[in-house]
């Protein structure tokens, strides 16, 4: 493996997100990536090491670090040529037939379809997600790919060369925010060339919230899976989150609570992100999220499900607590 000697190397991973005609894993955009086994470099992918996403037009989307992956078994229906068999053959929007193959050219409208076995994989990065829709594009993106002329969705980058063409264009100071959020992940850098990774495990004692579980589940067959910020989302990136410090009541109450996408929860707890608690409960963002489009949008938009009158109770001390003792929400 071409790893650095810090054991860390840098990837550009492609993203589905948003591809509504040709959907394959899910991502959720700044919070988690979906792989399987198939893709070339699945085992290579690891925590700590630095990423950046780009869609299937060729545009990036941000940066940020792998936190954690994880694992779990699955099924995957693979497209084969209807001769040859091979995989993946090339889906056309215009012309006809629809299918053609890379290997041995033949022409089909329908691939045959073949369900096999996998290894699912999702990898965490949402603590250091960086936005930056838009800032290179393809053209200015493919010559820091290590292996020119693959296809695969998983590609090794060239970090450095990466981080210089991110300066040239004004957004240098990206890659500092990506290595402060996650300190315990920080790969190298001209001021500090020989950081490690300290692997193995320490033993502790662990607080844990009982009764965590069975609040998750009533939550979320109340709301469905839908985050009361952002709406629609897997159920696997969602949380439930209280409405009030857990760690001071150390109570779960029926309705104290909503159900969070993961990032969104994060700066919920912090009050980087609140509600009005009048009507019509309108989404209040920080200023400190000012440069991150994906929360700056949210400002203003009503909150994505229905509260009851134990909910925006919560919300009232919520408010009062991180908004200026219920000042007014920022302009």
């Amino acid at each position: 493996m071409n790893r650095s000697a810090s054991g860390r190397t840098a990837w550009l991973l492609m993203t589905d997100e948003g591809d509504n005609e040709n959907p394959r894993y899910g991502d959720q955009l700044g919070v988690e990536y979906l792989y399987d086994s198939k893709v070339q470099n699945h085992q290579r992918l690891s925590p700590g090491d630095p990423i950046a996403l780009w869609d299937r037009t060729g545009l990036l989307l941000g940066i940020s670090v792998v936190e954690d992956i994880e694992s779990w078994s699955g099924t995957k229906t693979l497209r084969r040529c209807r001769e040859c068999g091979a995989t993946r053959p090339s889906e056309r929007s215009t012309m006809r037939p629809r299918f053609r193959c890379s290997r041995c050219r033949a022409e089909f409208d329908t691939p045959r379809l073949e369900k096999t076995d996998v290894t699912m994989f999702t990898a965490r990065y949402d603590a250091a997600w960086t936005s930056l829709d838009g800032v290179l594009d393809k053209a200015e993106i493919r010559p820091f790919i290590k292996a020119q002329g693959s296809f695969n969705s998983i590609r090794e980058l060239d970090w450095h060369a990466f981080q210089q063409a991110l300066a040239d264009k004004g957004a240098g100071r990206a890659i500092e925010r990506v290595i402060a959020r996650v300190p315990d992940l920080s790969w190298p850098t001209a001021n500090n060339p020989r950081i490690e990774l300290v692997h193995g495990f320490d033993q502790s004692i662990v607080r844990v919230r009982r009764g965590q579980r069975q609040f998750r589940e009533q939550i979320l067959a109340a709301q469905g899976n839908n985050c009361a910020f952002t709406g629609a989302a897997p159920a696997r990136v969602l949380e439930a989150g209280h409405l009030y410090r857990y760690a001071q009541l150390g109570k779960h109450y029926e309705h104290g609570g909503l159900m969070l996408r993961r990032d969104i929860h994060r700066l919920f707890d912090d009050g980087l992100l609140a509600a009005t608690p009048t009507l019509p409960y309108l989404i209040d963002v920080a200023p400190d999220l000012a440069d991150y489009p994906q929360y700056h949008r949210l400002h203003g938009e009503p909150l994505m499900t229905q509260l009851r009158a134990e909910q925006v109770e919560w919300l009232d001390k919520h408010w009062c607590e991180h908004r200026d003792n219920g000042q007014e929400a920022h302009r």
